[in-house]
């Protein structure tokens, strides 16, 4: 339990050391965020400020879990797909920011890499791990094989989680406060399930994204981009490969689940009715569209996202205890 906090606190320190030394330089660099035109008018005062502010989270959680934890072929692993992912992020914002092309990378050159770190972290887990094609099944505590499909499966929770902690990141700390949530409660599911050493990658990820809200609360000083919130669910689907927690991932990352349905259900309802549900999406902009403040908006999600982590803590604790 000591080596939980130790981590923890030390993600935490090295991301708070680490934003003054790298917040100038992205900024002597230019590496400023540009603002959607569409977006609400409030947001327009930030174009410029510096953008992949999640280099400062990914050095937190890749020493701290190294020093606690590095010896662990899982914690490997997840690092592995964290920092494939960041590095799918980091390109992504410097053709953005950098080059100038607005589009960033290709969606088939995302999906390309997504695949790969797919592949690499079912393949890795099935077999070289010995962790099989089942899925544990909440609430009732038991697992079903799903053979082939499996991959497809955590091909989709990757996808998915990643690019809904993406959107998510639309307001000052939104995703990095819901991260820290969902990566604590995840600290408790990798405890449940025997794996401390995934435990404390969990709670070295809180830290690092508690530390990093220092420079991201309202009003940011620094954004982490794509290099940040692709990373971070990358982070948070791995774990939730390796406890087997799949289902479970949708609860706990309930927030993040809601922002990306939002998009979707516009871009439907827009396609098919040439009417928009929200008055803009993700979710969170229709809050502010409507007339929130964006402390209130993102104070919300956050206790929303508690409120989720506890719900799904409370199913594991069924679950486990024998299921309905």
């Amino acid at each position: 339990m000591q080596e939980l906090l130790y981590a923890a606190i030390m993600a935490f320190a090295i991301a708070i050391i680490a934003g003054p030394l790298f917040i100038p330089m992205l900024r002597r660099l230019k590496f400023g965020q540009s603002i959607r035109q569409e977006g609400p008018e409030r947001h327009y005062a930030k174009a410029g400020t510096p953008t992949m502010g999640g280099i400062v989270i990914l050095l937190a959680l890749v020493i701290a879990s190294l020093v606690f934890a590095g010896k662990d072929p899982e914690v490997l692993l997840a690092l592995f797909v964290t920092l494939g992912h960041g590095l799918i992020g980091f390109l992504d914002d410097f053709i953005k920011v950098v080059l100038k092309r607005s589009l960033g990378l290709k969606a088939k050159q995302k999906l390309l890499g997504q695949i790969i770190m797919a592949l690499a972290l079912s393949y890795i887990a099935s077999i070289y791990f010995g962790r099989g094609t089942d899925l544990w099944i909440p609430v009732l505590g038991a697992s079903v094989d799903f053979g082939a499909l499996y991959y497809l499966l955590i091909f989709l929770v990757l996808v998915g989680t990643t690019n809904a902690v993406n959107l998510t990141d639309g307001l000052d700390g939104l995703a990095a406060g819901t991260t820290t949530v969902a990566a604590l409660a995840y600290a408790v599911i990798a405890l449940a399930f025997g794996k401390p050493h995934l435990a404390i990658f969990c709670v070295a990820m809180a830290g690092a994204c508690l530390g990093f809200l220092r420079y991201n609360a309202y009003p940011a000083k620094v954004f982490m981009g794509d290099t940040g919130s692709l990373a971070l669910g990358g982070a948070l689907a791995a774990v939730a490969v390796m406890t087997k927690t799949e289902f479970l991932l949708v609860i706990v990352g309930g927030v993040f689940v809601i922002e990306a349905l939002s998009v979707i259900i516009q871009v439907i309802s827009f396609k098919s009715t040439g009417k928009r549900v929200f008055k803009m999406s993700p979710i969170h902009h229709h809050f502010e569209l409507s007339g929130w403040s964006e402390v209130k908006v993102v104070t919300v999600f956050w206790l929303a996202g508690t409120v989720f982590a506890a719900v799904a803590l409370s199913i594991l604790a069924v679950s486990r205890a024998g299921g309905i």
